[in-house]
């Protein structure tokens, strides 16, 4: 692959560019949900959409949601070599990315990877809950973990980042005050989140059917979730050593939401402490985090098409545990609102450009 086939972007302020992307695995939901941001911007040119299934077929034809706001058909991944894009996005299966995204970094892309091929730096970690061979570990070494609340700097240097995934999103954004202040014991760590249906994919499976997702609620891979090691590693950078997390992901019969009751035990010597204000410190000039008042209950609907987690903080009773209710849209915030708001660090651009349309309601 020709280096001349991809476009480079200026490291400085590229405002005033139009920049070139391609999506790698359009037909699933976050690759729909990726258009959807990305289609109506001026600054932003979507010229490449993949499918190897649909190669040949209208976007609009796969999403009648696009009609009237695009003419692309899908194309086989390989021809993104041809599409000189400046970014490209992977929307597809774990173990996808680390096969096709080697090529196109050497050859100048930035890459945003929305699966789980380069979040892990312990790739025998990943090995074991992926179940395969990692085929390009040199380039998890380098990738950046996409959370800009904590990587923000980084972010804006990088080659290639592993754009989080939802639960991990909710889970690390909610016990990150506690964490980073060490209010809390690292090892009394537990996650009880759930998760609408969409976060299993656009893929047929029973589960997922609405005769059996609707009316009905559920907890699932409780032995252990491959977000697990995700997690436990982001919370033990933030803790400056190890923790010990519970995480029991649930089903709810949603579309699109997770709601996460995050609980903690207040560290020995913890007394007196306002949590409501460690919170508002942490997140006061965090576009994308809204830390609600004392006493509030965040809900799924609140955040429903908005790349916003909303926080609570209570300590119930004025006992030693402390509970943090968080809730975001698992396809926006914990997909592909998170992995354009990593595009805008990288291209320079406002970091909520496309990104500041008002949450669905009802």
């Amino acid at each position: 692959m020709s280096s001349s086939r991809i476009s480079s972007v200026p490291d400085s302020d590229t405002s005033d560019t139009v920049a070139r992307v391609g999506i790698i695995g359009g037909t699933g939901y976050t690759g729909v949900e990726l258009l959807r941001l990305l289609i109506p911007r001026d600054d932003i040119e979507v010229v490449f959409v993949s499918s190897r299934g649909s190669a040949g077929t209208r976007l609009d034809v796969h999403f009648p949601s696009l009609r009237g706001l695009t003419e692309l058909e899908f194309e086989g991944p390989e021809a993104v070599a041809q599409a000189a894009c400046d970014i490209v996005f992977f929307a597809t299966p774990n173990g996808t990315a680390m096969r096709q995204a080697p090529a196109l970094l050497a050859a100048g892309a930035r890459v945003i990877d929305l699966s789980a091929d380069f979040r892990l730096k312990d790739t025998d970690v990943w090995e074991h809950w992926y179940g395969e061979p990692h085929l390009c570990p040199e380039w998890v070494a380098e990738a950046v973990y996409g959370l800009p609340e904590i990587n923000r700097e980084s972010i804006s240097d990088a080659r290639l980042i592993a754009c989080p995934g939802c639960y991990p999103t909710a889970v690390q954004l909610g016990f990150l005050p506690l964490l980073e202040a060490g209010l809390v014991k690292p090892d009394s760590l537990i996650a009880d989140a759930k998760s609408g249906v969409s976060g299993a994919g656009r893929g047929a499976a029973v589960p997922m059917l609405m005769a059996e997702a609707s009316d009905n609620f559920k907890a699932y891979a409780t032995a252990g979730h491959r977000h697990l090691p995700e997690i436990e590693q982001g919370l033990a950078h933030m803790a400056g050593g190890p923790v010990d997390l519970t995480f029991t992901p649930h089903l709810l019969p949603l579309i699109r939401g997770i709601h996460a009751t995050l609980y903690a035990d207040i560290q020995p010597g913890v007394t007196e402490v306002d949590l409501q204000a460690v919170f508002e410190a942490r997140y006061r000039d965090e576009r994308f985090v809204d830390v609600l008042p004392p006493g509030s209950h965040p809900e799924t609907r609140s955040v429903r098409g908005a790349n916003t987690v909303r926080l609570a903080v209570h300590r119930p009773q004025g006992r030693d545990r402390i509970v943090v209710l968080a809730v975001e849209d698992n396809l926006v915030k914990g997909a592909a609102g998170q992995a354009v708001q990593n595009m805008n660090l990288l291209l320079g651009l406002d970091e909520a450009a496309g990104l500041n349309a008002p949450p669905l309601s009802p």
